[in-house]
């Protein structure tokens, strides 16, 4: 079994997952446009080429979404996408960079229980949460 992360957008679906793929050091898998499925007759005037499905490996980790069908996306709520990280330099790369153009709420930093901790909403609407797996031990040295 495997829990993997689905992400809807507002329309912007292969903007961010291009974006993720660069962050992610990822590879965009499959794309699939509305227009391109079998029901691309009930397809929406100008969403012909909206997502409708998508998925991306990262290292092993894989994220998925779509575009939600017009008057349907809801902002997320009481979630987060979760990344965990080997090291530092690593962990300070990936918030940098994904955090870029959207609302950081904590910023990249030691805790208690981890060498690096962040939370950040990006430029998508899309929460995320980095943690470095280094222990806060080894990282105050």
């Amino acid at each position: 079994m495997q829990i993997i992360p689905y992400l809807t957008f507002d329309g912007r679906c292969e903007e961010a997952f291009k974006f993720y793929e660069k962050c992610l050091n990822g590879k965009i898998e499959a794309i699939f446009a509305y227009g391109e499925s079998p029901m691309a007759g009930q397809t929406p005037p100008g969403w012909e080429k909206k997502v409708m499905h998508a998925r991306l490996n990262a290292g092993g980790m894989i994220l998925m979404g779509s575009d939600a069908p017009p008057g349907r996306y809801q902002a997320p709520q009481g979630i987060s996408v979760s990344l965990s990280v080997k090291d530092i330099p690593e962990s300070e790369r990936i918030f940098a960079e994904l955090s870029a153009n959207g609302n950081v709420q904590m910023a990249i930093q030691q805790t208690f229980w981890s060498a690096r901790f962040a939370m950040f909403v990006d430029q998508f609407g899309i929460p995320w949460m980095v943690n470095c797996e280094q222990a806060a031990e080894a990282a105050a040295g």
